[in-house]
């Protein structure tokens, strides 16, 4: 299950991220977004879970709250839609 995290503060890193996930299951892959000029973080990234039930949990249980006084949200990742710009 591929889960988006969005409103992240821009202090948190992957390993941080990692380990706010991984006492809900195994997970696959973390990607935190960040700026390709700056490399700073833009405040939201990825977490995929090797479970779907485990994913689940984690959402419900992580949704709505705060980290570093900023609250968190996280919902299951939609595809994303092709760019229409050309």
């Amino acid at each position: 299950m591929n889960i988006f995290v969005g409103g992240l503060p821009f202090k948190v890193d992957e390993s941080e991220l990692r380990q706010l996930f991984e006492k809900f299951g195994e997970l696959t892959s973390v990607k935190l977004i960040t700026d390709k000029l700056s490399g700073r973080s833009k405040g939201f990234g990825f977490v995929e879970m090797a479970d779907d039930a485990a994913g689940q949990k984690a959402i419900d249980a992580l949704d709505g709250t705060e980290l570093y006084g900023r609250t968190i949200g996280v919902r299951i990742s939609e595809d994303r839609k092709p760019d229409r710009r050309y």
